[in-house]
């Protein structure tokens, strides 16, 4: 495949006369040349182009992907499963999300950032982080609840404070097939008849699912533990068990057509209630080596490598997430065509994309198997394809782009983002000047979303309290040659810096009351140039623990937290209140 930017002149090896372009819709276009060059087609697209005996296939980006229509708007990052409403499950669901839609919307909320909605392993237990998960083409089955599709609901049971997902997975898995099994055969022809389910792509998602199942019934886990004739999805024996397990094939597709009726009607439920961006979804950084997407697309991903992070502020050890990647190598050979569909399946979402460790658009820390994270060296991807493509596709999705952008920096990264409309990310936390002392909010950068914090920081109340420290001990997460009596110290000293800055007067609250802390970092955030700020749901409630811990697994309940109440009467509280009006006090106008 050809990438290239509208009206770009592409040199070619061989270039004959007169070549035409087909476009998506059958249009016949003639591409100019100049020289020994040919200039892209001036509308963004994909076309086929026809040299006689060879075609080539040319995608056509436009200069910036699209950005906010207006500015002075605010967000909420939101964990799905955190959620709660009347109608309780284990843990929060599409139903709780959609349900939650209209609680931010008259707060004022114009987004709801998501957690990760990709593909975890069915009915697994143990791997339930959604930045781990099986397959970033397709949902997460564990999601969808069919209440939102007209079937009936699932049997409530107010779920525990922390989730308990070897237990309430395995049951969710159980009750959509009881869900499965309770429909006429009618409603499962039309079920398979729906378009998303004739995808070739999602039938061996489906499949690799199926095989999951029925080999994890004996305790394995990913595809590698397998039997050897199964580890191939083109091998006989797959063949030979996709015929004989039709309707457990069948069923996969039903949760993946339930999961996608389910994300569409949260979708629906912002544009109802006048959220002017809705749903920004998030893409993960890689998927589990052992999923389905590594099953499925083979040579088009790394092997023997995991990605990870060299050390920086937010992992001083270094990091190493066990995630595998897409091969530079691979993705030319295949026209970037998994890379496509991924991003067609993140911005089908909704409004807007995070794209996770944006970094990796032009390189990528991989470590080899068995090594440490500073075992690892920086891999090259093509930046320029892979940006162009992702911001072809914001644009045939009419959605914006966040780029995190947190961590070690490339050269240049953040002014090449800007100039293709890639939103960055300016995090209170990072926002520091050269003495260490925090920024004023009006030196944050106006192509980027003001934060007060991620899914992987302390929360401002936490960060206050010195919560985060004692996490930090316990874990044995802090920095080396650091006790705890030094990092209260020096918490001590940032408390100061961050008072300062926040423009506040007078005495600082003490550390066991951060609720005036929570206040002022919110308004400061509010009062960015930056056109929308998003301030994450434990932020606004004023919560002292965060959704994830990097690098522990079990040693911090990770993506286990859940409100204490159900997200209405959680909002309604005066301080949430309070802090969602100052938020929604921003000056909206016109973006220019």
């Amino acid at each position: 495949m050809l990438v290239a930017d509208i009206g770009e002149s592409l040199a070619l090896p061989f270039l004959p006369e007169g070549v035409a372009a087909t476009a998506e819709d059958g249009r016949i276009v003639e591409l100019r040349t100049e020289g020994a060059s040919l200039v892209a087609p001036g509308e963004p697209g994909y076309y086929d182009l026809d040299f006689g005996s060879e075609r080539c296939r040319l995608a056509v980006a436009p200069h910036r992907a699209p950005g906010f229509r207006s500015r002075g708007m605010w967000g909420a990052a939101v964990q799905i499963p955190a959620l709660r409403t009347p109608a309780d499950g284990p843990f929060g669901d599409f139903a709780d999300l959609a349900a939650a839609v209209p609680h931010f919307s008259a707060q004022g909320a114009a987004a709801l950032a998501i957690n990760p909605v990709h593909a975890l392993f069915p009915g697994e237990g143990r791997n339930f982080s959604p930045y781990s998960p099986s397959s970033r083409l397709f949902l997460n089955g564990a999601m969808a609840n069919p209440s939102l599709a007209g079937l009936p609901p699932f049997p409530q049971a107010r779920g525990e404070q922390l989730i308990d997902w070897q237990a309430a997975l395995p049951q969710r898995l159980r009750h959509l097939r009881d869900v499965f099994d309770t429909l006429e055969p009618e409603a499962v022809t039309r079920v398979l008849s729906d378009p998303g389910s004739q995808d070739a792509t999602l039938r061996r998602h489906a499949l690799f699912d199926a095989l999951y199942c029925h080999f994890d019934s004996d305790g394995t886990g990913g595809f590698h533990d397998w039997p050897v004739a199964y580890r191939d999805p083109g091998s006989p024996q797959v063949a030979a068990f996709a015929a004989a397990h039709a309707r457990e094939l069948d069923f996969h597709l039903f949760v993946q057509w339930l999961a996608r009726a389910g994300l569409a009607a949260c979708q629906a439920a912002t544009v109802e209630n006048g959220m002017a961006v809705g749903l920004i979804a998030d893409l993960a950084v890689g998927v589990h080596p052992g999923g389905s997407d590594c099953w499925s697309l083979g040579p088009a991903m790394l092997a023997g490598l995991s990605v990870g992070a060299p050390p920086d502020p937010l992992g001083p050890q270094g990091q190493n997430w066990h995630l595998s990647q897409f091969s530079p190598q691979g993705l030319k050979r295949t026209g970037y065509a998994p890379f496509i569909s991924m991003l067609r399946a993140g911005f089908a979402a909704g409004g807007g994309l995070r794209v996770d460790h944006a970094f990796g658009l032009e390189r990528l820390w991989v470590i080899p198997s068995g090594g440490g994270a500073t075992d690892g060296a920086y891999l090259s991807y093509p930046r320029h394809d892979l940006v162009r493509l992702l911001t072809l596709e914001a644009y045939r999705a009419q959605s914006v782009v966040i780029a995190e952008n947190l961590g070690t920096a490339p050269f240049g990264f953040a002014e090449y983002i800007a100039d293709r409309g890639l939103m960055g990310m300016d995090v209170l936390w990072f926002q520091r000047a050269a003495d260490h002392g925090f920024i004023g909010a009006h030196d944050y950068s106006p192509d980027s979303v003001a934060m007060s914090g991620t899914h992987d920081t302390p929360t401002v109340a936490g960060w206050w309290s010195g919560r985060d420290l004692d996490w930090a001990e316990r874990c044995g997460r802090l920095p080396p040659g650091i006790d705890n009596d030094q990092a209260n110290a020096i918490r001590d000293w940032d408390r100061g810096l961050l008072w300062s800055t926040v423009g506040r007067t007078g005495a600082r609250p003490a550390p066991e009351q951060p609720s005036d802390a929570v206040d002022a970092v919110i308004a400061h955030i509010a009062s960015s140039p930056s056109p929308l700020a998003i301030v994450p749901l434990e932020d606004l409630i004023g919560d002292e623990e965060q959704p994830n811990l990097p690098g522990t697994v079990t040693e911090h309940p990770n993506w286990r937290r859940r409100l204490h109440e159900p997200i209405g009467a959680v909002l309604q509280e005066p301080t949430v209140a309070a802090r969602a009006a100052t938020l929604s006090a921003r000056s909206p106008a016109p973006e220019t």
